[in-house]
C-alpha cells in the first residue's frame, strides 16, 4: 500500500518558488529519515535531497536553492524551492531514505515560460 500522498506541485517561471508537501504515517515519520526524490520519463529517478528523523537535512548537487522540513509530529514534510530552473522540471516523490519499495504518484512540477 502507497504510504505517502505528494501535493503541491505547478507550472511555474523560471525564478520562481514552489512549496512541495508530503503526508505520510506518523508512525513512518517518527523512526524515518525521509527523503525528495524526482524522475523525468526516460530517467532513473534521483535523489533531491534528505533529512534525518531528528531533522538534519542533507543536499545534493541538485538541491542548493532548496529547503526540506519535516514535521514528525503530523506525519508531514515539505520541499521549498526557489531560484527554480527548467532543469527542476520533473515528477517529485517523497519516501524514506533509503527508499521503500512503494512508491505514490508524485506531483508534477514544470518550469518554464
Amino acid at each position: 500500500q502507497v504510504q505517502f500522498v505528494e501535493s503541491g506541485g505547478d507550472l511555474v517561471q523560471p525564478g520562481g518558488s514552489l512549496t512541495l508537501s508530503c503526508v505520510g504515517s506518523t508512525d513512518i515519520f517518527s523512526v524515518s529519515h525521509m527523503a525528495w526524490y524526482r524522475q523525468n520519463s526516460g530517467t532513473e529517478r534521483e535523489l533531491v535531497a534528505r533529512i534525518t528523523v531528528d531533522g538534519r537535512p542533507h543536499y545534493t548537487k541538485y538541491s542548493g536553492r532548496f529547503t526540506i522540513r519535516r514535521d514528525n509530529a503530523k506525519g508531514t514534510m515539505s520541499l521549498y524551492m526557489r531560484g527554480m530552473d527548467p532543469v527542476d522540471t520533473a515528477v517529485y516523490f517523497c519516501n524514506t531514505w533509503p527508499a521503500g519499495a512503494e512508491w505514490g504518484q508524485g506531483t508534477q512540477v514544470t518550469v518554464s515560460s
